[in-house]
């Protein structure tokens, strides 16, 4: 069994005023998962989760699924949209932190068996997740600056 690839890493919440903020997300997939997700974990505890090519062609290309948007922004900047119904969050990724992790996750992934080829992706899908660590270390991270992402 292969182990889960974790990235923390920092991303910047576009909002409607002048100010970009840099937040910390975490990037996880699981190789034992069969659907081929990528999970994007953000401050606020929300978990948005969607089929990892659609990461991979968004790095060239604009694409969009469902409730999810991916672009890139210049050579070396990537969009990703989030709607749901609180409202949109955008923010944008340094791309070669993402070109490393979906490195991580192809040399993680078994190769894709011919009745998974020709698949349908999967929609993107938004959970809560539990907050972890004891409430003097969630404490700590909100004093260091980990505000819950708003937009």
């Amino acid at each position: 069994m292969s182990p889960v690839i974790e990235v923390h890493a920092r991303a910047r919440l576009i909002t409607d005023g002048p100010l970009t903020r840099p937040v910390p997300v975490d990037l996880r997939y699981d190789p034992a998962d069969g659907r081929r997700a990528v999970h994007i974990g953000l401050p606020d505890g929300t978990d948005w989760s969607f089929g990892r090519d659609l990461l991979e062609r968004g790095l060239r290309t604009p694409i969009e699924r469902g409730d999810v948007r991916v672009w890139p922004c210049g050579r070396t900047q990537l969009i990703v949209e989030l709607h749901s119904t609180d409202g949109v969050e955008v923010f944008q990724f340094e791309i070669r932190t993402l070109i490393r992790f979906l490195a991580r996750t192809r040399a993680q992934t078994p190769p894709a068996t011919p009745p998974d080829a020709g698949r349908e992706p999967q929609p993107p899908s938004r959970t809560t997740r539990p907050e972890r660590g004891t409430q003097a270390e969630r404490g700590a991270r909100t004093e260091r600056g980990a505000q819950p992402a708003r937009g």
